[in-house]
């Protein structure tokens, strides 16, 4: 069972599109490590995908095939049905742009993360390769990660399971720490493997 990631762009031959676009490519091979696959979404038509792409490889100095399709939303249907309209944004036409929307959804078919991030924006891929790490870690151990957390940190001990199946799960331990509360919620553990 596979991963998706689907992102999209205010339009083709745009200038931080375009880096965002050749950023995603290059780390590609990251993505497929993953199990996840991309797909771009442009409210422009396949032959201007087809020249931009030409453009992102050149601006990005890549070489061979381009490793994930971008979407023709021309009527912009798609980005209407998913709400990825910016609403600060429009174009020369007073339409909103459509925005960076990135949207990542699990085996199950269902969504597991949004985010929205203005026309004038770039994305962060390193941010969302570690927010796909965290979805995949999280979906298969009993653990949440905490804030600026990276691979290969510490874990919270999610607050549904007691401190015995927190013993069972984590028998190399886990830590609670003390809050002026004195409640025992925050608990931390190596990342399991």
């Amino acid at each position: 069972m596979k991963w998706a990631i689907l992102f999209s762009h205010p339009a083709d031959y745009t200038p931080v599109c375009t880096t965002e676009l050749g950023q995603a490519a290059k780390i590609a091979p990251e993505f497929t490590k993953r199990g996840v696959k991309m797909i771009a979404l442009s409210c422009d038509a396949v032959d201007d995908h087809n020249g931009w792409v030409k453009d992102i490889k050149a601006y990005n100095s890549l070489n061979g095939d381009f490793p994930f399709p971008i979407i023709a939303d021309e009527d912009r249907r798609i980005a209407s049905e998913y709400g990825m309209f910016d609403p600060e944004e429009k174009d020369k036409d007073g339409i909103p742009l459509t925005c960076r929307s990135v949207f990542i959804i699990g085996p199950d078919k269902k969504l597991k993360l949004s985010m929205l991030y203005p026309a004038t924006t770039g994305r962060n891929f390193d941010e969302i390769l570690r927010v796909v790490d965290s979805l995949q870690l999280t979906a298969s151990k009993r653990v949440a990660t905490p804030a600026n957390w990276k691979p290969g940190g510490d874990c919270m001990v999610v607050p549904s399971l007691s401190e015995e199946d927190a013993n069972k799960l984590f028998p190399s331990g886990f830590k609670v720490h003390e809050v002026p509360s004195g409640k025992c919620y925050l608990r931390t553990t190596a990342q399991p493997q």
